[in-house]
């Protein structure tokens, strides 16, 4: 049985900054919400594509120095961004596709998350947005 797997290590670019080397976790999911077209007659419900409704969640560890995490994301709060999520650094192709979410928007950030003898993390979600696949 053929397989291919991946150690996981994305590239994480939000707002145009790269943030690889602070992040710890990615998720993006490209949904399209299922509105229901059945009629009578139909012997099951059937369903057809509606709005997209895709969203990305993040893992950063908390830092306050320049250019790092909170100084990158807090000013985004409130606003849309351009969010790329990438399985390596190596070029685009078919086998290592740059994923963005544009004009995605980030509602909240919790600027204070700790925990006692914990390294301190924000988690964040970027909702919404146009989502689009390059392969080279």
């Amino acid at each position: 049985m053929a397989s291919a797997t991946y150690l996981s290590n994305p590239e994480v670019v939000i707002g145009g900054v790269t943030l690889t080397d602070m992040c710890s976790a990615a998720t993006l999911n490209h949904l399209v919400e299922a509105l229901e077209d059945s009629v009578f007659g139909n012997l099951s419900r059937t369903y057809t594509g509606g709005l997209a409704n895709n969203e990305v969640t993040l893992t950063f560890f908390a830092s306050y120095a320049a250019s790092e995490t909170y100084a990158s994301l807090s000013g985004l709060v409130g606003t849309k961004t351009t969010v790329t999520l990438q399985p390596s650094s190596d070029a685009t192709s078919a086998t290592n596709p740059l994923f963005t979410l544009t004009d995605c928007y980030l509602e909240s950030l919790p600027v204070v998350n700790a925990a006692l003898g914990t390294l301190s993390t924000y988690d964040i979600t970027l909702v919404g947005g146009s989502y689009t696949v390059a392969t080279s």
